[in-house]
């Protein structure tokens, strides 16, 4: 009984070893420098520069190649509320010990401040 839970836990591990390559991602795929800042608002990238051939076939024929990440970075760039941060992003700045410490404490002491019902709401 032994040898078989043993060599059952071989047969995973090695099993799991040589799977493990199919979970790198590939290489030469687009990131989030794609989406360029032309002074005034977010650019979206050209999508043609985004093709990457396709390595799988389909009877004998070459799949067509694919734009990998164009309409998520088209959409990343035209939701960004400060463009310029997309090339040149601000510093974090220190947090606030005093104020992350006094909302801390007023959760704790259930005085917590209501949201303001003129800006948000809700979520019935």
């Amino acid at each position: 009984m032994k040898h078989t839970r043993f060599l059952a836990l071989v047969l995973v591990c090695a099993f799991a070893a040589s799977a493990s390559g199919c979970f790198k991602p590939p290489r030469n795929m687009p990131n989030e420098s794609v989406v360029g800042f032309d002074g005034h608002s977010a650019t979206p990238p050209d999508c043609e520069s985004l093709a990457r051939p396709s390595l799988l076939t389909d009877a004998g024929l070459r799949r067509p190649s694919m734009q990998w990440g164009c309409a998520t970075y088209t959409n990343l760039a035209a939701q960004l509320a400060h463009p310029e941060d997309a090339v040149k992003p601000q510093t974090l700045g220190p947090a606030d010990a005093a104020v992350a410490a006094s909302a801390v404490h007023r959760y704790q002491t259930g005085h917590v401040i209501p949201l303001d019902t003129t800006t948000s709401r809700d979520s019935k």
